[in-house]
């Protein structure tokens, strides 16, 4: 889980509303239909700068991952992040969940799941499959 809650802002409504829902939502661009990741403002095929939303399959597969070393006043704990392709195409970075860092391994293959820190907007994070 993140160490706080994430929120919304305007820019990032249409996004959190989908993962409010369980999707994962991409942006298309309506010049080209090039899949960016979603914070994407400029279309990195066209440099277009309209989108429309679209849900992502949920799947993708590991390219990279650091283990973030936190201290609490029980031990330092070690949370995974990766750079995960989706099947779509776009990257996106996110915590793998239920996983020792030591197992992670790239071309492994993750799914999106979505978790909420209480007071907060749910995120993606990807589990192993």
């Amino acid at each position: 889980m993140p160490v706080g809650p994430i929120h919304r802002d305007l820019p990032s409504t249409a996004f959190f509303d989908g993962t409010a829902r369980g999707e994962l939502l991409l942006r298309r661009c309506t010049a080209c239909g090039h899949l960016c990741e979603p914070s994407t403002m400029t279309c990195p095929s066209c440099t277009g700068r309209t989108f429309d939303a679209t849900p992502a399959a949920g799947g993708g597969r590991v390219v990279s991952w650091t283990v973030v070393h936190t201290r609490n006043g029980a031990g330092t704990v070690r949370t995974p992040v990766a750079l995960v392709e989706l099947d779509e195409g776009p990257w996106l970075e996110g915590q793998l969940v239920d996983v020792e860092p030591d197992r992670i391994s790239t071309a492994m293959g993750v799914r999106v799941d979505f978790e909420r820190a209480e007071g907060g907007e749910a995120i993606p994070v990807f589990r192993i499959v």
